[in-house]
């Protein structure tokens, strides 16, 4: 079994992600934890409870994170790619819900960290700013985490929030400057540069809604989601960028990575929540803590293994 703990602003990629998590017979889904970003905290938070409730997981906990970054407050939402309410729309069809933990996100993951007796890993698939603080407050726990794996930034693909920056790290660069260029935590980054190559079709989609009730449930929530990738791109397909990270997270090897050093940019101009890859090589791995940057996959293979997940019933 993998100890996992999940990171999450649901977001209608983020729910194929918890939805494998909460589904994967060899994953021990630990806790769940909301973060700003695609919506508010508050709908992210209610967002996470209702996806598990859909999936039959109440016996996870559930801890409400941060609303904020640490900094600089941001000025826009993924409501134009996610709906108001980050699914599409559809939140109001997941549940039950399940209740929300009495802990907030940082000292639910610490009260698993401490009392787990083997490394857990982090799949941090919103926003870093939970993850920041927790290694910022608790460094003594760092050795208890197995690994980090983080869907977010971009090493030569660009931004999908402005130029420069990936969302997730727009959303709080210094907190994705702490986890991927000052902890020591072994880390995974998943990058725009393999995620916007293994997309899911409308009729990848559909097949998927005939699958059962989650499958259903999940191809409900595309249609924003669809129609911005088909404006943007020109064809009806989107990137589930967060279940392709939280599949490696499961399945190490599900990516092929490459290890660099990694920075970011905490400017506040246009160059704002880069992710700035030292690719020179041995030269410098041996100058800095390297990241191992996926960059790439197969991506028939994610979306065969993503069907296969996704079309199971809901937890017993």
């Amino acid at each position: 079994m993998i100890p996992l703990i999940v990171d999450t602003d649901p977001g209608v990629d983020d729910a194929f992600a918890l939805a494998v998590a909460a589904l994967a017979p060899e994953v021990d889904l630990r806790a769940v934890t909301s973060v700003h970003g695609n919506v508010g905290v508050e709908q992210t938070t209610g967002n996470a409870r209702r996806l598990l409730g859909t999936f039959g997981r109440p016996d996870v906990p559930v801890g409400r994170g941060a609303g904020v970054p640490l900094v600089h407050p941001i000025d826009r939402r993924s409501d134009g790619i996610h709906g108001d309410d980050g699914l599409g729309g559809r939140s109001a069809d997941f549940g039950p819900a399940v209740a929300e933990s009495p802990l907030r996100a940082v000292a639910l993951m610490a009260s698993v960290l401490e009392a787990s007796e083997e490394p857990v890993t982090i799949a941090a698939i919103g926003p870093f700013t939970n993850i920041a603080t927790l290694l910022s407050a608790r460094p003594d726990l760092e050795e208890r985490i197995g690994r980090i794996v983080a869907m977010g930034g971009s090493i030569a693909f660009g931004g999908n929030v402005s130029a420069a920056a990936e969302f997730n790290v727009w959303g709080d660069p210094e907190a994705a400057r702490r986890v991927l260029a000052g902890s020591s935590v072994p880390t995974t980054m998943v990058p725009l540069d393999l995620t916007m190559r293994i997309t899911l079709s409308a009729d990848w989609l559909d097949d998927l809604a005939g699958t059962g009730p989650i499958g259903a449930a999940l191809a409900s929530t595309r249609e924003t989601y669809l129609a911005a990738y088909s404006a943007r791109f020109g064809h009806a397909a989107m990137a589930v960028h967060d279940a392709v990270a939280l599949l490696e997270a499961i399945t190490p090897g599900t990516v092929t990575t490459t290890p660099m050093p990694v920075d970011v940019d905490t400017s506040t101009g246009p160059g704002r929540g880069a992710t700035i890859a030292d690719m020179r090589g041995a030269e410098a791995v041996a100058a800095a803590r390297p990241v191992d940057v996926a960059l790439e996959a197969d991506a028939t293979a994610v979306r065969a293994e993503l069907r296969r997940r996704l079309a199971r019933p809901p937890a017993s």
